[in-house]
């Protein structure tokens, strides 16, 4: 799911690198004290989840759990997602320091998307049916992230599309397994610190 240096056209790394830097400066802005704690671990967890690549033909495959980040942090998740890639560039060299604010856009506006689609429902309903609209945030948001990886590609030049096809039919399983850990993780946090969805700080 990360874009590599040098393999985007410049026009699309500066559309990509400048919206990102929207989405960055609103999430600074929206988030609230009480929220920093979480945006760490929640960093940290996609920081170490996606270091776990499963190889799938010419390409590879890792979780992202950005439905959950998005869920919990709204538009939080584009600071907090954009450090654990920053240090995924910086130290293993994942992705690369040009593309990253594409990649951040990549991840982290498919968080903020699910957020306002299923966090009213995480909300609004008991654990049970919470659990249920956390792993559909959660298979959707791979889905809008493998949608946005295939837009940027494309864009870059035709030759790119069949990869672009690639992305999305490769991380069918990844939307399985993300909606399963992210429903797990919402039912557990309903039950054991419900505040975690509660703060209207994030809801602009």
């Amino acid at each position: 799911m990360h874009i590599v240096d040098g393999a985007l056209s410049m026009p699309v790394v500066a559309a990509g690198t400048a919206l990102a830097v929207v989405g960055v400066g609103i999430g600074l802005r929206q988030m609230p004290t009480d929220k920093i704690p979480a945006a760490g671990v929640l960093s940290a967890t996609f920081f170490v989840a996606s270091l776990v690549h499963v190889p799938i033909g010419p390409s590879s495959v890792h979780l992202i759990l950005n439905g959950l980040a998005g869920l919990v942090l709204g538009w939080a998740a584009f600071p907090a997602l954009f450090v654990g890639l920053l240090l995924q560039a910086v130290f293993f060299g994942f992705g690369g320091l040009t593309v990253l604010g594409v990649n951040t856009l990549n991840i982290a506006l498919p968080a903020v998307l699910v957020f306002y689609l299923c966090r009213p429902g995480i909300v609004a309903g008991s654990p049970a049916v919470a659990a249920i609209w956390g792993a559909v945030g959660g298979a959707l948001a791979i889905a809008f992230t493998t949608l946005a990886v295939g837009i940027a590609l494309a864009a870059s030049g035709d030759e790119f599309i069949p990869a672009a096809k690639l992305v999305f039919f490769a991380h069918l399983p990844v939307m399985a397994i993300e909606a399963l850990l992210t429903g797990a993780a919402v039912l557990l946090a309903r039950r054991v610190k419900p505040e975690l969805f509660s703060s209207p700080a994030t809801v602009r």
